[in-house]
Order: C-alpha cells, then sequence, then structure tokens
C-alpha cells in the first residue's frame, strides 16, 4: 500500500508541472487602470483660487484661516529673518502682520509648473496696509503640496524689490 502510495504522489508531482506548461489558455494578466492625466491648467486654477482665499482671509484679519492654507510642517521664509516652520508658528506670525495693520496682499502667479504631487508658483505681490498705503512689493515662489484632496502652500518664500532703507 506504502508503494501505491509513493507512486500516485510521485506521478503528482511530475505530472504537475507538465499540466501546468502545457495549458492552452493564455495567461490572464491584469491590466493597469489608466489614471486621468494631470490637468496643470486645472491645478493653476486651483492655486489661484486659494491665493484669493489668502488674500481674503488677510484682508478679513483671519490668522487662523491664513494659517489653515499651509501644510502642517510648512515653512514661510520672509526677508530678514529666519523661516518660520509649522501651521502654528505661521498663524502667529500671521497674526502679527495683521495687528501691525498689514491687511492687504495682491498677489499675480506669473508662472505655474509641477505635477500632481507638487506645484511651484512664481509671482509678484504688493502688500499694503488696511488704508491702501503700500508696504511692500516684491518677488515670490511658492511651493504647494497636494493634502487630502486640496493645493496648500508647503515652502512659501517672497522678498522684496525695494531698496535697504539708508543705513541698514
Amino acid at each position: 500500500m506504502k508503494k501505491f502510495f509513493f507512486i500516485v504522489l510521485a506521478g503528482a508531482f511530475i505530472g504537475l508541472p507538465g499540466v501546468s506548461c502545457n495549458n492552452d489558455k493564455p495567461v490572464t494578466t491584469v491590466e493597469a487602470v489608466a489614471l486621468p492625466a494631470f490637468d496643470l491648467a486645472k491645478a493653476k486654477s486651483e492655486i489661484e483660487a486659494a491665493n484669493k482665499i489668502f488674500m481674503e482671509a488677510l484682508t478679513k484679519g483671519d490668522s487662523v484661516s491664513l494659517a489653515n492654507l499651509y501644510t502642517e510642517d510648512a515653512k514661510f521664509m520672509g526677508p530678514n529673518a529666519p523661516a518660520i516652520v509649522g501651521r502654528a508658528n505661521i498663524q502667529s506670525m500671521m497674526s502679527g502682520f495683521i495687528k501691525g495693520g498689514v491687511t492687504k496682499l495682491e498677489l499675480i502667479a506669473t508662472e505655474v509648473w509641477g505635477d500632481e504631487n507638487f506645484i511651484s508658483e512664481e509671482g509678484v505681490m504688493t502688500l499694503s496696509t488696511t488704508d491702501g498705503k503700500p508696504v511692500d512689493k516684491g518677488k515670490y515662489i511658492v511651493l504647494w503640496k497636494k493634502e487630502a484632496g486640496q493645493w496648500k502652500l508647503h515652502r512659501d518664500m517672497y522678498n522684496s524689490d525695494l531698496p535697504l532703507p539708508a543705513g541698514k
């Protein structure tokens, strides 16, 4: 009986590869699902909409809404100062701007490029007080990152086009 069982078992192991190799049916493969192509024009309009929300929040004096436009680990890199790191610190810094009377901002994106993960935005900006007095004029670069389906400011850097005051 043992000999019979061994012969059947050996035949199964020897014959199994032959069966699988002689299968006339085509091998079924998993087909790749086509993802929608990245639409840079749509991303640019989303960035412009976020910039509009940013400008409106500053005008309203809403530092919480401003900070929520940034990623949790964002960096704000303004001129002549160390980087402000993290949403909570950015909120505090924005609150200081607002308390100082800086509540108007005009952002004009001049170039936007990137992919579905990161967008780079280059632009020009004008910063003014509540009464419309210009405080600064310059250029900026923002690296936007997609988080939870929304573009958020991940790295925000700007500098002034105005000359330094004499003696500085």
